[in-house]
C-alpha cells in the first residue's frame, strides 16, 4: 500500500484491516484445504514406511530363526580376523544395536577369564581371547554388552540373543 498510514483516522484503518482480512479468508480456506490434502499423503506415506518396516523387520527374524545369520558368539568362534564394524547386530527380537558401550567411537566385544577383564575391538583379538578360553561378558555376568544406536540405554544380553549380518545387507530395518 503506497499510502501514508499516518494521516489517516483509526476508523479508516480498521475498515481496511477487515477488508484485507475478508480477501484473505478464500485464500486461507484453499491453504487449510491443501495442508488437509497433505497431511493425508503423508499419513499413507507414514503407514506405507510402516508397514515396509514391519516387513522387513519380520524377514529379518525369520533369518535369524532360520540360521541365515551367526549370533555374535558363532561369529567370534568361526573369525580369525576382521573387523566388528563389518557386520550389524540385531537383538533377537530385530531390533539392531550396536556392540560395547555407548558414545565409544569403535564397537568392542568384553571376555572374562573369571577374574580379569579383557575388552576386544576387533574378530581377531575377540577369537584370540576365545581360543583361549575366555568367555563372553564380565565375571559373574556373562552375555554381550550391547547399545541401541543413537541412545545412551544399554543391556546385557546372553551371546546368543545377539545375530550378525554382514553390514552390506544392512537394509530398512528400523530399531
Amino acid at each position: 500500500m503506497p499510502d501514508d498510514l499516518g494521516g489517516i483516522d483509526g476508523d479508516e484503518l480498521e475498515r481496511r484491516v477487515a477488508a484485507i482480512k475478508e480477501r484473505m479468508r478464500p485464500l486461507e480456506l484453499e491453504v487449510a484445504a491443501l495442508r488437509g490434502e497433505r497431511d493425508v499423503v503423508l499419513t499413507e506415506i507414514r503407514r506405507r514406511e510402516r508397514i515396509a518396516q514391519r516387513t522387513s523387520r519380520a524377514d529379518l527374524k525369520a533369518a535369524m530363526k532360520g540360521g541365515q545369520f551367526p549370533t555374535v558368539a558363532e561369529l567370534i568362534a568361526a573369525s580369525d580376523s576382521g573387523s566388528l564394524e563389518d557386520y550389524v547386530y540385531n537383538l533377537k527380537t530385530g531390533g539392531e544395536v550396536k556392540l560395547g558401550f555407548p558414545g565409544a567411537r569403535l564397537q568392542s566385544v568384553s571376555f572374562t577369564d573369571g577374574a580379569k577383564i579383557a575388552q576386544a575391538g576387533d574378530l581377531g583379538q575377540a577369537a584370540e581371547l576365545y581360543a583361549a578360553g575366555w568367555e563372553l561378558g564380565s565375571p559373574g555376568r556373562p552375555g554381550v554388552r550391547v547399545h541401541f544406536p543413537g541412545t545412551r540405554q544399554e543391556r546385557l544380553v546372553p551371546a546368543n540373543e545377539v545375530y550378525a549380518r554382514p553390514a552390506t545387507e544392512r537394509g530398512g530395518e528400523g530399531v
